[in-house]
């Protein structure tokens, strides 16, 4: 993503902490990159009064009210269920095409194969971006990540959309601080918005989901001493188990980040499965790389946005006491603990491959 684009994020009535995953992480990790946030109903405040970051950047009604603020770009800012273009947001991203706007879009829906946006886009010179879309020469999965050194760490989760992107980027820059070699392997299409690559795996066709986190991996692993890749769906949703199995078989990590966020009672959309407890979903995860090799989960990363801080801080130490593994909340408290997990257990495995050399 080039440094000069200046985005306005489109989430028309779905501006909000759970429900704009593609704008929020734009606005944390690349906030000079987003000039303002269309969204009627929310108009008038500002991105730090919505999310609880992003300072002063502005929400909007209007797309001519974005354009005032020097919006180069249009982000389409949520990743609604089934990824289809709501239809009130075709007028919009018409408008963007008609005036020059690249278009970035995260979305299952392709806008590139939609012949009215590619005709404007076209008649404008402006590009189309469908984040979500694999490459075309994807392979199965063979294994080959057990050739590398690097130490893979996958984050899961008990469910969807629990933080497990943002956890890593959090201890990515937490262990290069300390002078870790670290590489990120994007695996959604917020993701490969933020690091400029990736692939996202829930639109790779099932047989090579694997294939596609194994590529990543081993990509990630060529100059790193740590592959953090990023975690989708969860074991336990009826709905995105797929994509999670994948991810496991192709990266082979060595150790799990576990996700989770305490006051969640049931799997997202399906109120007639209760949530897993931590130590149930330890298990799923530990009992899925069993056969391929050994990978335990070594920390509990928690979500506790919507947390008081003296809630926060009780349920990492009942997350601790139930698990009896390094807990925190990466974003807003101290990542140390999950960062002091993962470098004990790199140097463990550092020292075993030394011994067996």
């Amino acid at each position: 993503m080039a440094t000069t684009h200046r985005f306005l994020a489109l989430a028309e009535a779905k501006f909000g902490p759970m429900t704009s995953k593609t704008a929020n992480a734009c606005i944390r990790y690349t906030p000079e990159r987003v000039v303002a946030v269309l969204d009627s109903t929310q108009a008038g405040r500002t991105a730090q009064e919505v999310l609880g970051f992003g300072g002063a950047i502005p929400v909007v009604a209007t797309f001519a009210d974005g354009m005032t603020h020097g919006a180069n770009a249009l982000l389409l800012g949520t990743a609604p269920q089934g990824g289809q273009l709501p239809p009130s947001w075709r007028a919009i991203v018409l408008q963007a095409l008609d005036q020059g706007l690249d278009v970035w879009s995260g979305l299952h829906y392709f806008l590139g194969d939609d012949a009215e946006f590619v005709a404007h886009a076209r008649a404008s010179g402006a590009a189309i971006h469908d984040l979500r879309r694999p490459p075309d020469d994807l392979d199965v999965a063979t294994g080959r990540v057990r050739e590398v050194d690097s130490t893979v760490i996958l984050t899961v989760g008990t469910d969807c959309n629990i933080g497990k992107m943002t956890t890593q980027l959090q201890l990515r820059a937490a262990l290069e601080a300390r002078g870790q070699r670290t590489a990120f392997a994007a695996t959604g299409q917020t993701g490969i918005l933020l690091e400029g690559r990736g692939i996202a795996v829930d639109s790779v066709v099932a047989d090579f989901i694997a294939g596609a986190a194994e590529r990543l991996t081993l990509e990630a692993a060529q100059d790193a001493e740590l592959v953090l890749v990023e975690g989708q769906g969860s074991l336990a949703h009826p709905g995105y188990s797929g994509v999670t199995y994948g991810l496991i078989h192709g990266s082979l990590p060595h150790a799990f980040v576990l996700c989770g966020q305490p006051s969640r009672t049931h799997i997202t959309n399906n109120p007639w499965v209760p949530m897993p407890s931590l130590t149930q979903t330890i298990r799923l995860h530990e009992l899925a790389m069993e056969p391929l090799r050994p990978a335990p989960v070594i920390a509990i990363a928690l979500n506790t946005f919507d947390l008081t801080e003296d809630e926060a801080r009780r349920a990492i130490q009942a997350a601790t006491e139930e698990t009896g593994l390094p807990a925190t909340d990466v974003v807003r408290f101290d990542p140390s603990p999950v960062v002091d997990a993962i470098e004990k257990f790199h140097r463990a495995r550092m020292g075993e491959l030394t011994a067996a050399r």
